[in-house]
């Protein structure tokens, strides 16, 4: 529901689906998106081998899921986004968004959070709509 959402915010009209068996989707919007999810890399060659270095390296939005497994390959100017559990006594869907900014990504990580406490004020969820 994250990409569908970051999608849409995109402006991506196609629909988005999981890049799970096929590791990396890209999709054209006002920015494009390339939506990569290495949860089934055995090695990090297999990102190598796939030109990982030059999707991260242009203008558009790259979206990885699992990013965690592959830390290392990541740019150090990012926005890590965190899907945790609520809690024992939230729905199992529910989840809590984090944001790490990292880099430049640090200079917008007020305005960021000033986005979702709004987001939050207005009754918004993640998955909604």
């Amino acid at each position: 529901m994250f990409a569908k959402g970051l999608a849409r915010g995109l402006g991506v009209s196609e629909t988005v689906v999981s890049p799970t068996f096929t590791i990396v989707r890209e999709y054209e919007g006002r920015l494009g998106l390339t939506h990569v999810d290495v949860y089934r890399l055995d090695h990090l060659q297999e990102l190598h081998d796939l030109g990982f270095d030059e999707l991260v390296g242009g203008e558009r939005v790259v979206l990885v899921e699992w990013g965690d497994v592959v830390a290392s390959l990541l740019p150090g100017d990012r926005l890590d986004v965190r899907l945790d559990p609520a809690g024992p006594d939230r729905p199992r869907d529910e989840r809590v968004v984090r944001l790490v900014a990292r880099g430049s990504w640090r200079a917008r990580e007020q305005a960021l959070t000033e986005v979702l406490a709004r987001a939050r004020a207005h009754g918004t969820r993640a998955g909604s709509g």
